[in-house]
């Protein structure tokens, strides 16, 4: 009867400090990842280029609209290669609320998926 109870106990410890070990390397990860990005994103701040607007053409064929300094262009970026194909004028552009925003966080991003997917099952376009 005692040793039942003593390896009882035993399991209970040894499941608690599983838990406790596993919880410890989750709070590690989450804060090392959040460092990375906070690193990634001070060395990737450029006050003097911004990629305003991209269009996907094939897989890896995409038209973009950069700004550098104060000028606005339209590059065709292709697998191995890099065109710019015009210098559009700014009073050209159409800047929504959304592109004047700096950036979208993890759940604008989430979201704006989930509304997709529940738009195309509604349509029937669920495959």
């Amino acid at each position: 009867m005692i040793s039942s109870v003593s390896e009882s106990v035993d399991s209970y410890v040894q499941f608690m400090t599983v838990l406790i070990l596993f919880l410890f390397v989750l709070v590690i990860t989450y804060w090392v990842t959040k460092w990375t990005a906070g690193y990634q994103k001070s060395q990737n701040a450029n006050v003097n280029m911004e990629i305003l607007d991209t269009i996907r053409l094939s897989n890896n064929k995409y038209v973009q609209i950069v700004r550098v300094g104060r000028k606005y262009l339209a590059v065709a970026i292709c697998k191995d290669t890099v065109t710019m194909l015009t210098e559009i004028p700014e009073q050209d552009l159409i800047f929504s609320e959304k592109s004047l925003s700096k950036g979208q966080g993890f759940k604008d991003v989430l979201e704006k998926i989930q509304k997709k997917n529940f738009l195309e099952k509604e349509d029937g376009r669920d495959e």
